[in-house]
């Protein structure tokens, strides 16, 4: 309990009480809570045996009424992760992970069982396309605590989803299947520190959401966070110029004043989803 709760105090910048419940192991949420994002990989491969039985594993997650609507490629073709990796050249590191999967939300399956059953998918709207998406979110992230826990680094990469026809195209995605993220893998080169994240009252609420103090909050963690983990890069700036500090807010905030995934609605609509 002590590893865990200095962690969480590092990552969000307050201390936790213990709880009253006595509980018989805090392992896997220590290893939760120390996690981190690795991009760097010592080069070894990932046989496809132990990516099959984690994706096994990860598909053993929650599914939204059982109706399983996710499939996990995994791609080991030289090929076709060339193909891939033409499409990522802003992120350096993609070409360097041993291994690269595809996260996908399978909504097809559901209307070929209604089809094999003579029964009409009536539900043909929004939720069919949220509920595959969030089916597919939920495998990945079993997914990414499946391999760290036995030593593997993970990145997940949304990436993907800025070129989702060339995806789609490149790994024969039908209709009403679709690329939610991309995940980089392998044995990590080194380790890496906890990441920062806001603060708990900004992102935990008790009965009704509450917001009142998060412009302060916000800035206190900017500053905890630049005080303690700086960013290393300034974002387009030759648009933005360069800001002294760098914090988070501004990071995001510039990243989201630039267009992106602007077709990714037609996209989904061209995959026969509807969105009404």
């Amino acid at each position: 309990m002590k590893k865990l709760l200095e962690a969480l105090a590092l990552r969000f910048g307050e201390q936790l009480n213990t709880p009253p419940e006595q509980l018989s192991s805090t392992l896997a949420l220590e290893e939760i809570a120390t996690r981190c994002s690795f991009r760097r990989f010592n080069g070894t491969p990932v046989s496809l045996e132990l990516l099959k039985l984690l994706a096994a594993t990860a598909l053993s997650s929650p599914s939204k009424s059982d109706l399983q609507q996710r499939d996990i490629i995994i791609v080991k073709d030289p090929a076709v992760r060339q193909k891939l990796n033409n499409l990522l050249t802003d992120q350096a590191w993609i070409p360097n992970a041993p291994e690269f999967l595809v996260f996908c939300g399978n909504n097809r399956r559901q209307r070929q069982i209604h089809l094999w059953r003579d029964r009409p998918f009536v539900n043909d709207h929004l939720d069919a396309f949220f509920n595959a998406a969030v089916d597919a979110g939920i495998a990945l992230q079993a997914f990414i605590t499946a391999a760290e826990s036995v030593g593997l680094g993970c990145c997940p990469i949304s990436a993907i989803r800025n070129e989702s026809q060339a995806v789609s195209d490149i790994l024969n995605l039908p209709d009403h299947v679709f690329a939610v993220a991309g995940l980089g893998l392998g044995w990590p080169s080194r380790g890496k520190p906890i990441s920062l994240r806001l603060p708990l009252e900004t992102t935990i609420h008790v009965d009704t959401f509450d917001e009142n103090g998060v412009a302060e909050q916000v800035a206190a963690y900017d500053k905890r966070r630049a005080e303690i983990q700086p960013m290393t890069a300034q974002r387009n700036p030759e648009e933005f110029g360069f800001a002294d500090p760098y914090v988070w807010s501004e990071d995001k905030a510039r990243q989201y004043a630039k267009l992106e995934r602007e077709n990714f609605g037609k996209f989904v609509q061209m995959k026969g989803f509807k969105f009404r």
